[in-house]
């Protein structure tokens, strides 16, 4: 197939997504059609067991098990009390409740691996408290906006999981290798509040936290307690080798029903509401990911991915003049597509690209996840823009949580560069994993 066609399609499917369209829809659309056009009808046959063997995949067991793990944190009160404890260790520091936002994200999303879910538990029980001590409503909604997107970098992530199935790749490196971008990540941010604060005096005409003694800020750690050993456990299994991903989601399932069971909050409408948002959003997930699959046999029976790949060499790009590129198109794709869709229509084309340049898959799996990240700040679809917009009760305009984000999205760009320059940021711990 020539480049020709390769961007007729692109295009096409562009004009399909303006058009309203389903993803997984459009995805099955150009399949189907794609298909049929090249090889006939008998590629359909071809699909059938694709589609079989995209739904008895074990690694895709573990998405519904981590979307149920952030819904027991959430609906049992444990990020509601995460969020307080926070606010009593972070509330003085230059930027105060600010600091608490990107903390608490950056918490529950080591335990929740959902972006949405982040931003908006969060968001919900931030923004109240945020609004009453006269904290700028720009600032606050950038940072909720921002600090929620960590959740589909910080392990585990559902993001992650999808990239690792799509490519191939070890989920259990693919989750180590988030760590520290994750970790260095939350702490850029923080630094940019404390700098915008020292900077714009202004900004801290805000009520002042009340002093706490030592001893109430000691005792309240203990809220800290269910997302660190969650997380221990969950992580520490993998890098252990101890565990696969999905055996690591059920342990950290059993032992979150635990922690709702000490806090009193299992009942049967507690579970039922659990098991029913999971169910909706594991199936919106699983239905774009065989969408994905079955466009991928004709992406591959095509040779789509070799024809991209020498089109791109043919430039005569170094890798990180390519990188530097991709940084620039997934900007420009991340404006008009929502994380998901980007991941599963850019990576069977785009990782044969990089790695033909020697460009390390599990190092491109953070790239991706980042550049995906910019993708949820960036309008007009970016989504954490509309959830954390939605949970704000003064009806303000949307351009505030858009301006609010910008100075987080500029950082997210240069701690990409960051790590292009220097990979061993990203690829250090995973090579350190036991049984690596």
């Amino acid at each position: 197939m020539g480049i020709g066609s390769v961007f007729t399609g692109f295009f096409g499917m562009m004009f399909l997504l303006l058009m309203s369209f389903p993803i997984a829809v459009i995805m099955v659309i150009l399949g189907v059609i794609g298909g049929v056009m090249l090889y006939g009808w008998p590629l359909l046959n071809s699909m059938g067991p694709v589609i079989w063997g995209v739904q008895n995949e074990n690694i895709l067991t573990a998405i519904p098990l981590f979307v149920l793990l952030g819904e027991l944190l959430l609906r049992s009160g444990i990020a509601d009390r995460m969020y307080g404890t926070l606010a009593l260790w972070l509330g003085r520091l230059p930027g105060g409740l600010l600091h608490t936002n990107i903390g608490c994200c950056s918490l529950f999303a080591a335990t929740s691996g959902s972006s949405v879910a982040t931003a908006a538990t969060v968001g919900t029980v931030a923004l109240p408290a945020l609004t009453s001590r006269g904290y700028s409503q720009r600032r606050s909604l950038g940072s909720l906006a921002a600090g929620g997107t960590l959740g589909i970098l910080i392990p585990p992530s559902v993001n992650l999981l999808i990239y690792g199935s799509l490519a191939n790749e070890s989920i259990g490196r693919l989750f180590i290798a988030g760590i520290v971008p994750g970790v260095a990540l939350t702490l850029l941010f923080m630094a940019y509040i404390v700098l915008e604060s020292v900077i714009d005096r202004g900004s801290q005409n805000v009520a002042k936290p009340d002093k706490v003694a030592l001893s109430e800020r000691i005792s309240s750690l203990r809220h800290l307690v269910p997302p660190i050993i969650i997380f221990g456990i969950v992580m520490g299994s993998i890098y252990m080798g101890i565990a696969t991903p999905t055996e690591s989601a059920a342990l950290g399932v059993v032992t979150a029903l635990l922690f709702a069971w000490k806090e009193r909050k299992v009942s049967f409408e507690f579970l039922d509401l659990c098991f029913r948002q999971t169910a909706k959003t594991t199936g919106m997930i699983l239905l774009i990911i065989t969408a994905a699959f079955m466009l991928n046999v004709t992406l591959a029976l095509g040779g789509i991915a070799q024809t991209m790949t020498e089109w791109v060499s043919s430039f005569g790009l170094s890798p990180v003049n390519l990188l530097l590129a991709l940084i620039v198109f997934y900007l420009f794709l991340g404006m008009f597509m929502d994380v998901l869709s980007m991941q599963v229509l850019t990576i069977p084309v785009a990782l044969p690209i990089v790695t033909a340049v020697g460009i390390d898959p599990i190092w491109f799996g953070i790239f991706i996840v980042l550049m995906c990240e910019l993708g949820m700040i960036t309008p007009p679809v970016g989504m954490n823009l509309y959830v954390v917009h939605g949970v704000r009760q003064d009806g303000g305009p949307f351009s505030d949580v858009v301006y609010g984000a910008i100075p987080y999205a500029l950082i997210m760009i240069l701690f990409t560069i960051l790590l292009i320059w220097v990979p061993e940021i990203v690829l250090w711990l995973p090579n350190s994993m036991i049984g690596n």
